[in-house]
C-alpha cells in the first residue's frame, strides 16, 4: 500500500497543483532507474512516487483523498472495510497517462500538463517506456515482418528487400550463417513515435531448396552418374552452394553410395555442416543399340541378382 501521497512526494497539503507537478519532476529525475541501475530502493521510491503523482496530480481524486472517500491506492473507502474496492496500484504506464490498476472514475493524472520529455529525455527507451516494456509515451511501435530467404542467402549472407503493409521498403542485411527463425532487429525503422520511432523485426524463413535437403547442418542430395563412370570410376561434378567442386568417384561406385564434402552444408549451431552426395547411377535418356547388346550379353553370360 502506497504512503500518505502528500509525504511521498514531499509537499504541504495546501500545495499548488503546480507545487505538486514541480516536486514531482524534481524526483522522477533523481530516482529514475534509467539513473540508479540495479538500485531497488531507488526504483521503489519511483514508483511510490508515481503512484503519489497519480493521485494527486488529478483534482477530482485529490478532493477525493482528502475528504477520504478513496486511500493512497486511489481505492474507494467504505465505512467499516478499510479500503476494500480492490484495483491498486501496479505500475504506470507513461504512455498512456493512467495507472495500470483500478482506481474511480476521473482516474488520470494530469501528466499531459507536464513535459515528461524533460524528465526523461536523458534515458533511454525504457525510460520512456515507463515500467513494463510497451511502447511507451515517447516511443513508437515494433513492426513485424517475414522475409523468405534462399538457403544459399542463409549461408553466404546478402542484401534483400521487403515491403511493409504501409507501401515502406527497406534493405535488410542478411548475416553469414542465418539459421531458419532467427530474428533481425532494426532500431527506428517501426511506426513513427513523439520522441522516436519503434523497431522492425524480421523474422528469416529459408524456402525449401530445389535441390538439398536440409537435417540438421548437413545438406543431402541426390547425385545423377553415368553408367561408365560408376563402373569406371571418374571425375564428377558436384554442385554445391557455392558453386560446382569436382570430386573423384571410385571405380565400382553403386546407387546408395554418399560422396561427403566436408564443411559445404547448412548452418545450425554456429557451425556449418557437411554436403552428403549420395550416387544415383542412370542410364542415358535415349535407346543405346550398344549398351543393349552389352547388357543382354552381360544377362546371359553373367547373371547375378542385386541386394544378394
Amino acid at each position: 500500500m502506497a504512503g500518505d501521497p502528500y509525504k511521498e512526494l514531499g509537499v504541504s497539503r495546501g500545495a499548488s497543483a503546480d507545487e505538486i507537478k514541480k516536486a514531482f519532476r524534481k524526483l522522477a529525475k533523481d530516482l529514475h532507474p534509467d539513473k540508479n541501475p540495479g538500485d531497488a530502493a531507488a526504483e521503489e521510491r519511483f514508483k511510490r512516487i508515481t503512484a503519489a503523482f497519480d493521485v494527486l496530480g488529478d483534482a477530482e481524486k485529490r478532493a477525493k483523498y482528502d475528504a477520504g472517500q478513496i486511500d493512497a491506492d486511489g481505492r474507494e473507502q467504505y465505512a467499516g472495510f478499510g479500503g476494500a474496492g480492490g484495483g491498486g496500484f501496479s505500475g504506470f504506464d507513461f504512455g498512456k497517462g493512467a495507472r495500470s490498476g483500478g482506481g474511480g472514475p476521473g482516474g488520470r493524472a494530469s501528466f499531459e500538463d507536464l513535459d515528461l520529455d524533460s524528465i526523461f529525455g536523458q534515458f533511454g527507451a525504457r525510460g520512456r517506456g515507463g515500467f513494463g516494456g510497451g511502447a511507451g509515451f515517447g516511443k513508437g511501435a515494433d513492426v513485424r515482418a517475414v522475409l523468405e530467404i534462399s538457403l544459399e542467402d542463409s549461408i553466404s549472407g546478402a542484401v534483400r528487400r521487403i515491403q511493409f503493409s504501409d507501401g515502406r521498403t527497406l534493405d535488410v542485411t542478411i548475416p553469414k550463417g542465418a539459421t531458419d527463425g532467427q530474428t533481425i532487429r532494426l532500431k527506428g525503422q517501426g511506426s513513427a513515435g513523439r520522441t522516436e520511432a519503434g523497431d522492425a523485426l524480421i523474422e528469416l524463413k529459408i524456402a525449401p531448396h530445389p535441390l538439398y535437403r536440409v537435417e540438421g547442418g548437413d545438406l543431402t542430395m541426390d547425385l545423377p552418374v553415368s553408367v561408365p563412370d560408376a563402373v569406371l570410376g571418374g571425375k564428377v561434378r558436384v554442385p554445391t552452394p557455392e558453386g560446382e567442386v569436382v570430386m573423384t568417384l571410385p571405380a565400382g561406385s553403386n546407387s546408395g553410395k554418399v560422396l561427403r564434402l566436408k564443411g559445404r552444408g547448412a548452418m545450425a549451431k554456429g557451425k556449418r555442416g557437411d554436403l552428403l552426395a549420395k550416387l544415383v547411377v542412370t542410364l542415358p535418356d535415349a535407346p543405346d543399340d550398344a549398351l543393349t547388346k552389352f547388357a543382354e550379353d552381360w544377362r546371359t553370360k553373367r547373371p547375378y541378382t542385386p541386394g544378394r
